[in-house]
């Protein structure tokens, strides 16, 4: 029987509804709690259709391990539990093997966790794709283009501690076997503001906490930093250090991060210079000053930072000190300077800090994507990744606001079309007929705000451009003018407002009706922030430079290339920014990833039921599910469908044999299903509503169950029937055995019992033939006794006279042959120890076996000695044999030497080989060193003694420096021809050197050593090995020295000793050393 392949479903095991399609009833609260039972089981994600909701756990779970890619690779959308690697490896099989353009988008609100979202897909499409050196580069250089991004692109924030303040777009490459070959990465509207002020309880960039944490005092000195965050206006204080953070460890990783991306270390540097003149922009204060004119103007209070941002990035102190000053407007052929008040020197010195930060991230991008983009020109296929701000909606809502929830108005319309479309596509593709949905559509929204003649952000240009006094009341009026009949906008001065009565709406404020609810803007700061003015004159002073990243960044500050014409708005150019986005995600095939903030607190195991319905409201999720359900709301493939459900009808069970929808259809003929509840494409099944589904789960709950008793029914009976021949064949098998066991006992006992009859029989037989054996043998020694007397009596009557004759000489021999043999006996029993040194001996008993004891001692004597002799190794025969040497030199003639009989010769009392001390002195020396020992050199000229090191070598006889190790003396043994000492208790002696050699230019030596008998005793056998004579060794109290020209007679003398029992050496005269031994 063929083997049965498992297949698994997305409506095995499920927690919930793992697809909110197949919800019932369909509604807000339903919705939430179902989320809600999900999260609680640690089940994160959820799907509508093939849009995936991400709910952030805020803790690590074990589901992106390698063997979970492994499980999600080249699997169906569905088949298994949902996750995020689905939709990444759906994407990449679409676009590898189908060659559809695809694209990732990543919304929801900041904390939502879109940025780790958008990392896990880029991960798994790293780990799924081709493998090689090449590509693993190209991967490599993918990823961590993120470290580098976040580091100057994300901030803690009171949402989220890693929060994008930027959107981000990225393109990845692939050639036509799927392998990425590079990127192109996108930025939109970097939230420049955040680098000169901060909200309370968030930070700046993390890039500036991460240099002032990780980088090396040196570089810190270079770049005139300190380490302390409360030196510099613009950091946060409150926010300074996050939990959970590791700055120091971060900075690293950019680091290492950027060299891998491509970055050359001189860039970096530039790049760590221009983040450090920012930094330091903060810190210039300035102080009014009047004018002779009565114009107020501004002057710098402490010229020290601004001398060091110079020296930072190479420009002349006093060209920026000006341009924090003055402002110069040219029109035409006229330029107009005026001074600068001390509100807009301020104003002026955070643009440029702005400017700077922005171009400079501007800069770093163009830079990643010189990178990373794709070396070759052959056709590519593109995914897109698109992790950009969720809505927001906060307390006070401003111009970036306004900005970023316009974006997601452009994100949702996009949403709703490709939705639609690839709703309609497959309804066409499988020849169902499509039904119009209703829905909301948000494109008069967008209008509202991109109108070029009426729309906000036209209306916002046109009062940028407007000459005269332009303000944000201004701007507002003008949108009072133009929006008040808008049903998605309010004011207090629109008509819309004149019947409402919601007082809480401010007059400085407009209000606008978005797809995800109401938002209130303060209009305070649109104008400015829209024009993002930068004074020509910082332009200017940035070009002229020495550094030339900072050069590089400011073009129009190029005095030859001047543009009078005013640059364009940032709402302009986000607005050009978010078309160009939108017009590249129509070409793609979308996949959407929403994620969704459980809490406020960043905490686990926390979910918020009004946080989640929020934004389950602003990103139209219930709208999406409705889109999703308004035809039918699920659909499957007829050959999984027939897998799955087979076993609900006779004839599909256990095997179809025939086209797989036709298999589908005698099912659902079978199950009397309504036909209006589902319909046959050419390739699904659509089931109309859900609860349809679900009756088929049921159905097939309830038959598994049938069949599980079945197998369970088949199987037992199975087993017993197995059990049953199984204890036949044993019950078989142990009679068969037993059988055998008594008839082999039985025989046993016959067996026994004949072997005992056969014994008794045997024994009655033995004993009677040793009977007669026994009387016969009686009989033949009678015989013989007899016969024996008999001679004896003849043999001693013949030879009675020889034996009279010879009678003492015989008796004499025998009693002293057996007295020898009971002494030898006697000795054997009385021997001693097998110790040479033991004297003890057995006495003799007699007086003639005197010259036999004594004998017999010393051979025994010399017996054990070779005993003895035979058990040391080769090294203690050495010393016995130095040992027996020294006794035939000094005993009885030294009165030192029975001190050192006891004594083991060492010969290395320094370990010099040991000692890095005696390094120098060890490479020194070649040879084998026999003697290594601190001896005490006498002064020839005083008497006093020098601590020297004694070397003996198997040639030389060397004396080195104690402290430095240095050689002082080196002389051949073959110089060496005599050593005297005194026969006193002293460790005196003197080595005496042939004359005329070049050794002896300085005469004898005279030296004092603790171990004096080894040392004279390994000289005399050393110099007698390689010389081949006998050194001379003189024992006398009297002896002569000769120093230099000089004989000195050394004498030694008995006295008392003021220090002890130490020996004394003095300088009597010219002639005469006199040693004074205890």
């Amino acid at each position: 029987m063929a083997k049965m392949e498992v297949k698994t479903s997305l409506l095995d095991n499920m927690i919930g509804v793992g697809d909110m399609v197949l919800l019932e009833p369909l509604n807000e609260e339903t919705f939430i709690n179902n989320l809600k039972k999900r999260f609680d089981h640690n089940e994160i994600y959820t799907y509508i259709g093939s849009v995936v909701i991400s709910v952030n756990p805020y803790r690590s779970l074990p589901i992106y391990s390698p063997e979970k890619v492994e499980d999600y690779r080249n699997r169906n959308f569905y088949e298994l539990s949902p996750h995020i690697f689905a939709l990444s490896d759906e994407a990449y099989r679409s676009l590898r093997d189908q060659d559809k353009d695809q694209c990732i988008l990543i919304t929801g609100e900041s904390g939502a966790g879109k940025t780790e979202a958008s990392k896990l897909v880029m991960s798994y499409v790293a780990a799924v794709c081709g493998k090689g050196a090449e590509v693993n580069q190209v991967k490599e250089q993918l990823l961590q283009s993120n470290p580098v991004l976040e580091a100057f692109g994300n901030a803690k924030t009171v949402r989220n501690d890693n929060s994008s303040r930027f959107g981000k777009y990225m393109d990845i490459e692939f050639d036509f076997k799927g392998d990425p070959l590079g990127g192109v990465i996108s930025n939109y509207l970097l939230e420049k503001s955040r680098v000169v002020k901060q909200p309370r309880g968030e930070r700046n960039f993390h890039v500036f906490y991460q240099l002032l944490s990780g980088a090396s005092e040196e570089l810190l000195n270079k770049l005139k930093l300190e380490r302390d965050f409360s030196r510099y206006n613009y950091l946060s204080l409150d926010s300074a250090k996050v939990n959970g953070i590791d700055d120091a460890a971060n900075f690293r990783t950019v680091r290492n991060a950027m060299q891998i991306v491509g970055f050359m270390d001189h860039e970096i540097e530039s790049v760590l210079e221009v983040v450090a003149a920012v930094l330091k922009l903060g810190n210039i204060e300035f102080k009014p000053e009047s004018r002779v004119n009565g114009l107020d103007e501004s002057k710098i209070k402490d010229k020290n930072e601004l001398k060091e941002i110079c020296e930072l990035t190479g420009i002349d102190q006093s060209v920026l000190e000006r341009a924090f000053s003055f402002r110069t407007v040219e029109a035409k052929q006229e330029k107009v300077s005026t001074t600068l008040n001390v509100a807009q020197a301020y104003y002026a010195r955070d643009a440029l800090a702005k400017n700077l930060y922005s171009r400079l991230f501007s800069w770093l991008v163009n830079r990643i994507n010189e990178s990373i983009k794709a070396q070759t020109k052959v056709r590519k296929k593109v995914m897109g990744v698109l992790d950009i701000y969720g809505f927001e909606i906060f307390e006070d809502n401003s111009f970036e606001q306004f900005i970023i929830n316009y974006c997601n108005e452009k994100l949702q319309q996009i949403f709703i079309e490709l939705t639609l479309k690839e709703e309609q596509e497959e309804y066409i593709r499988e020849d169902i007929e499509w039904t119009h949905i209703d829905y909301f559509n948000n494109a008069i929204i967008c209008d509202l705000i991109e109108n070029n003649t009426n729309g906000i952000l036209a209306m916002l240009d046109e009062e940028c451009l407007r000459p005269g006094a332009v303000t944000d009341e201004t701007f507002l009026e003008k949108l009072n003018q133009v929006c008040a009949t808008h049903q998605h906008f309010e004011s207090r001065m629109s008509k819309c407002s004149r019947f409402l009565n919601d007082t809480s709406l401010p007059h400085s404020c407009f209000r606008i009706q978005h797809y995800a609810g109401k938002v209130l803007y303060q209009v305070e700061g649109f104008v400015d922030k829209n024009n993002d003015l930068l004074y020509r004159d910082l332009s200017q002073a940035m070009w002229k430079a020495g550094h030339t990243l900072i050069k590089s960044l400011f073009p129009e500050g190029n005095p030859a290339k001047i543009n009078l014409k005013r640059p364009p708005t940032a709402g302009s150019q986000f607005k050009a920014s978010v078309a160009t986005l939108m017009k590249n995600l129509q070409t793609k095939n979308p996949n959407y990833i929403r994620c969704i903030k459980p809490n406020d607190k960043k905490a686990a195991h926390i979910f918020n039921e009004a946080l989640v319905c929020h934004q389950i409201r602003y990103l139209g999720l219930l709208e999406n599910v409705r889109v999703r359900r308004a035809g039918y709301a699920f659909r499957q493939a007829y050959e999984p469908c027939l897998e799955r459900y087979k076993m609900l009808c006779k004839q599909t069970w256990p095997h179809w044999k025939g086209p797989a929808r036709a298999g589908v259809e005698v099912l659902f003929n079978e199950l009397e299903i309504p036909v209006e509840e589902y319909s046959f494409g050419r390739s699904k099944i659509f089931i109309r509503n859900p609860r349809t589904l679900f009756k088929l789960e049921d159905l097939r709950k309830q038959r598994l169950e049938d069949l599980a008793t079945l197998i369970q029914k088949i199987y037992r009976g199975w087993k017993c029937r197995t059990h049953f021949l199984l204890m036949r064949k044993s019950q078989i098998v142990i009679a068969a055995w037993y059988r055998r066991y008594a008839q082999q006992k039985r025989y046993q006992q016959i067996k026994s019992s004949a072997l005992v009859i056969q014994s008794y029989i045997r024994g009655w037989k033995a004993r009677k033939i040793l009977r007669e054996l026994k009387h016969q043998k009686r009989c033949e020694e009678a015989a013989t006794t007899i016969a024996a007397y008999w001679h004896g009596t003849q043999v001693r009557r013949e030879y009675r006279k020889f034996f009279r004759a010879n009678a003492g000489k015989k008796i004499y021999e025998f009693t002293i042959q057996r007295i020898v043999q009971k002494y030898f006996l006697e000795m054997k029993n009385k021997m001693p120890s097998l110790s040479p040194i033991d004297k003890n001996w057995p006495s003799r008993p007699y007086l003639f076996l005197d010259s036999t004891h004594k004998e017999l001692k010393r051979i025994f004597h010399l017996w054990r000695c070779k005993k003895y002799r035979d058990q040391f190794t080769d090294q203690q025969k050495l010393i016995y044999e130095e040992k027996l040497e020294a006794s035939e030199l000094f005993k009885d003639k030294k009165a030192l030497y029975p001190s050192s009989v006891g004594q083991p010769f060492q010969g290395a009392y320094l370990e010099i080989n040991k000692n890095p001390k005696y390094k120098k002195l060890k490479d020194a020396i070649e040879e084998k060193i026999i003697i290594a020992e601190v001896v005490n050199k006498i002064n020839r000229a005083n008497g006093k003694s020098t601590s020297r090191i004694f070397l003996l070598t198997n040639n030389n006889l060397l004396l080195a420096d104690q402290k430095s190790g240095q050689i002082k003396s080196e002389v051949p043994l073959v110089d060496v021809t005599k050593v005297s000492m005194s026969s006193q208790n002293d460790g005196f002696f003197a080595i005496h050197l042939k004359e005329g050699s070049e050794a002896a230019s300085k005469g004898d030596f005279l030296f004092s050593s603790d171990h004096l008998i080894e040392m004279a005793t390994k000289l005399y056998r050393t110099t007698l090995s390689q010389t081949k004579q006998k050194l001379n060794i003189e024992i006398s109290d009297e002896f002569l020295v000769q120093f230099r020209q000089d004989k000195v007679c050394v004498k030694f003398i008995q006295g008392n000793q003021k220090n002890g029992s130490v020996p004394t050496c003095k300088r009597k005269n010219n002639r005469l050393l006199e040693v004074a031994v205890p």
